[in-house]
């Protein structure tokens, strides 16, 4: 098909389908885009909320004019300005009232506008009242003095302003979110007192560049109280390329062990932050909290309070794990995109944004000054016709006694124009009194002189760029406050894992030879005194705290890990750990532990390797656990042995055929897997039939003595006696006395 329009004999115009559709979503998006969405640099608005204000000061209702019901603004916005839904517009209205939502109301508000905690709680426009509040003159206040373009309205009968004579840059100092048809815009407000600053360095030093800038503007300066925690570096990129984000974090303090909330980020809802840290307390996922309340009133309008259970309590951690999990810290996107001087919309930077401000505004001073002089030089001409018809006041009456048409006598008499003659043939006669002379020369000489200085700074940039910083600082003076929202460099805020969270009370965790797993209360429980299924006895066991991680490791060498609290309790019979853990097809637990995690342990298997590992390398999240200790053929896992920690402490190793070694354990290897070194030497036939092989392992502190269990019989080496032992890692080892060459195990005091 052809994508010329087609012509019918009718006259009615066909255009195939996808041009069709394609140009009509273009003029949508644009419309969307231009009129709708975005804000414009010069003054900071969208075009209903420039109409709202525009509306508004039609209607009279400036700061010191009594409030007006909201219905009769909204219906003078519509039925002038802008048809479209009234909830929209009093929507956008109510917005610029909110003290909280705006960080420079352009609305003041008489009735409920809604609240922090619910800023869709305001009343119904015709319940409320409004007027403009001071602010709103930066942005009105020049609207009459010839610095503002003019556009007919939706049916052409009244005219409205493009934009508004901004003295200051609004879109900064208010933010502006939005979202268009493929592009969005989110700008966060700034405090004027600094933005004002950084414009008049910016005009005294054109070239000024953003670290120049950042002096000024430190960072964004939300309507709430509440802790901006960006590191310098990311804000500094967000305003060199228009995009990043902002974090704000609520700000606390201690009052009597108890943390008190007194402010909050932007748009956070204390009512929200209560619901979330109430939820996780219901879960139990937040046992270090006793108590939580609202104290929030006229006086304070935020104060939660947080209970901690006890003193104990890491306040600064907890507190942090707050931050990462509720609303008490929230990230805002930071998107700078707006309609620029040229119309267009596009992402600036700070240095653009107040650049293309003060352009604007020094051509809105060039047109408010050449606006001003073109008045007084039009009154200085109608007063120099005037003056001359005074000092010729007879002449002049008489033509307009006796002329049927005395405007062309006039003007030809005595040289006037066409408006001079009008305006004397309009002036009353008590203006001809004697003494008018005087008053007219003198507003001559004032005119005059209002005339010259206008002309002079027109004429000159420097003088016109002092008028502009003038105006700001009055400005500054007039509407600046404080900065609300501090900036602080804090760490990053971080969720605390199920360790930190679950309650930290002693427990003892037992295994069972069939592989069934339970954990009771306390440091004193009996494991082998608990009752075991049928054909199931007592293995091992381990005392630990609650809030710790349990690893077990099986005859494959591989090794696993379980939260202590989530085991089942010890007043039942367990369950099986392969519910938990998914072990190689054949393979059976051995071994537990259950310590701190700087402790280190010995793994070893009886083929007579090993290493030194510590607890954290043992931890394993996946069921399937992880490998950690090597076997040679035909060997097995022996039991981990714990290490003082003592650079003194010595290895003790023990063959089945009765030879013992003992060496440092510094001549061992810290490893996270694998085989390990040689511990005692073994023959290598004798090992590979497994005629002899490694039948107990132990760690003897430095100065302490080893007992050799042979039987019912005991046998102690004191440490003189071990040195007969002692020789270099991976020896054969001496052979132990007669009737104790059967070790059963070794014990360590």
């Amino acid at each position: 098909m052809s994508e010329t329009p087609i012509y019918n004999p009718e006259g009615l115009e066909r255009l195939p389908l996808h041009l069709f559709s394609e140009k009509a979503y273009l003029d949508y998006s644009m419309y969307v885009i231009l009129d709708r969405a975005l804000p414009h640099v010069a003054d900071g608005l969208k075009p209903v909320q420039r109409r709202i204000l525009y509306a508004m000061s039609e209607l009279g209702l400036s700061a010191a004019a009594k409030f007006k019901k909201s219905a009769r603004t909204v219906g003078d916005v519509l039925g002038k300005f802008h048809p479209h839904g009234d909830t929209a517009c009093y929507e956008a209205m109510v917005l610029m009232a909110q003290s909280f939502s705006y960080r420079y109301p352009l609305v003041d508000g008489q009735g409920n506008w809604g609240s922090p905690d619910d800023p869709k709680s305001f009343a119904a426009m015709r319940y409320t009242e409004a007027r403009l509040t001071p602010y709103a003159d930066v942005l009105l206040g020049e609207t009459a003095q010839g610095t503002v373009d003019w556009q007919p309205n939706f049916d052409g009968t009244l005219d409205e302003p493009r934009l508004l004579p901004a003295r200051l840059p609004n879109l900064l100092l208010n933010g502006a979110t939005g979202i268009a048809v493929g592009m969005a815009t989110d700008i966060p407000s700034h405090n004027l007192r600094e933005v004002a600053k950084a414009c008049i360095h910016l005009l005294k030093h054109p070239n000024a560049g953003i670290d120049k800038l950042m002096q000024y503007i430190p960072g964004p300066d939300f309507p709430t109280a509440g802790e901006i925690v960006t590191p310098a570096d990311d804000l500094r990129r967000m305003y060199e390329t228009g995009y990043g984000s902002v974090k704000q974090r609520a700000r606390y303090e201690m009052e009597h062990g108890d943390i008190v909330i007194t402010a909050l980020p932007y748009q956070v809802s204390g009512n929200r932050i209560m619901e979330q840290i109430a939820a996780q307390m219901q879960a139990k996922k937040l046992p270090m909290i006793e108590d939580l309340r609202d104290e929030s009133d006229h006086e304070c309008p935020t104060r939660l309070v947080i209970v901690p259970r006890s003193n104990r309590v890491d306040v600064a951690r907890m507190m942090s794990h707050l931050f990462a999990t509720t609303d008490l810290e929230r990230n805002y996107r930071v998107n700078m995109n707006m309609i620029a001087m040229d119309g267009r919309p596009r992402v600036m930077n700070l240095r653009e944004i107040l650049q293309e401000w003060l352009g604007y505004r020094a051509t809105t001073v060039r047109r408010r000054l050449q606006h001003r002089l073109d008045k007084v030089l039009e009154r200085l001409h109608l007063l120099e016709g005037l003056l001359i018809a005074f000092l010729n006041i007879d002449e002049v009456i008489r033509i307009i006694r006796t002329e049927d048409e005395p405007k062309p006598v006039l003007m030809a008499r005595f040289d006037l124009t066409d408006a001079q003659a009008e305006y004397v043939l309009n002036t009353r006669l008590r203006q001809l009194a004697r003494l008018e002379e005087v008053k007219i020369r003198a507003e001559q000489a004032e005119l005059a002189e209002e005339r010259d200085s206008l002309q002079a700074i027109l004429g000159d940039e420097g003088r016109l760029r002092d008028l502009i910083i003038d105006e700001i600082r009055r400005d500054t003076e007039k509407y600046g406050d404080e900065r609300r929202s501090p900036l602080k460099e804090r760490p990053a805020a971080l969720a605390l894992d199920d360790t930190e969270l679950a309650p930290s009370e002693p427990v003892t965790v037992v295994l069972s030879e069939k592989g069934w797993v339970r954990s009771g209360k306390g440091h004193d429980l009996d494991p082998e005194g608990l009752s075991y299924k049928a054909g199931d006895r007592f293995m091992a066991a381990a005392r630990l705290r609650s809030n710790q991680q349990v690893v077990f490791l099986d005859s494959t060498g591989r090794c696993y890990s379980v939260q202590a609290h989530t085991l089942p309790s010890a007043r039942g019979q367990g369950e099986p750990l392969t519910g938990r853990l998914d072990p190689p097809k054949g393979a059976q637990f051995v071994a537990l532990i259950g310590d701190e995690p700087p402790q280190r342990y010995l793994l070893a298997s009886d083929a007579g390797y090993g290493f030194i590992c510590t607890l954290e390398a043992l931890y394993a999240k996946p069921k399937s656990g992880k490998a950690v200790l090597t076997l040679p053929d035909g060997a097995e896992v022996l039991p981990p042995v714990r290490i003082p920690g003592s650079p003194r402490d010595r290895v003790a190793a023990v063959t089945s055929s009765g030879h013992l070694l003992v060496f440092p354990t510094a001549d061992l290897p810290e490893l996270n897997r694998g085989k390990g070194n040689k511990l005692i030497n073994i023959p290598a036939a004798r090992a590979k039939a497994r005629e002899e092989y490694v039948c107990a392992l132990a760690v003897v502190a430095d100065g302490g003595s080893l007992g050799i269990l042979s039987g019912k019989r005991t046998f102690t080496l004191k440490p003189a006696d071990l040195d007969r032992y002692q020789g270099e890692r991976g020896r054969r080892g001496a052979m132990l006395p007669r009737g104790f060459q059967h070790v059963d195990a070794l014990i360590t005091d």
